[in-house]
């Protein structure tokens, strides 16, 4: 009882931690990630990333989805507490080493780091089920026309 208590008052904190939070713009969002290497990283074109990004989260810094199996999504990737980020009093394998709600706001760059090393592993971007449905397979290009 005591868990299900909590979950609404811990997201609520999440929220108050993500003041600086944004709502980035494709293109401006598409320099971000072309800034820290993305275009390409692990074989993966920078449309992918943005494309996953806009379902994922609307481009949303301060995106929190809960899960049915008791995790949140978290940020502009919508990373998982679960397994990549860890959230106080839960277990979390923090694979990425970062606190939750350090991906709630308008400086992306942990997020980016954390995203590079979910991409690493052997499912690749296919760890984001909105990436497999929208974009996977997908011409891209219009995700960064013009940027």
């Amino acid at each position: 009882m005591k868990a299900i208590f909590c979950q609404p008052l811990l997201l609520l904190v999440y929220f108050v931690f993500a003041i600086h939070a944004k709502i980035y713009e494709r293109c401006e969002l598409a320099k971000q990630l072309d800034n820290h290497g993305m275009d390409g990283y692990q074989g993966y074109s920078l449309a992918n990333w943005v494309c996953m990004a806009f379902f994922e989260s609307g481009f949303d810094t301060e995106a929190v989805s809960q899960n049915k199996d008791g995790t949140s999504d978290f940020g502009i990737f919508q990373i998982n507490s679960g397994w990549w980020c860890a959230v106080e009093d839960s277990v979390s394998e923090n694979l990425c080493r970062i606190d939750c709600k350090d991906l709630l706001n308008a400086d992306i760059e942990n997020n980016i780091l954390c995203a590079k090393r979910i991409v690493r592993d052997p499912q690749g971007m296919a760890a984001w089920n909105e990436w497999k449905t929208h974009c996977e397979g997908k011409n891209l290009s219009e995700w960064v026309k013009g940027c």
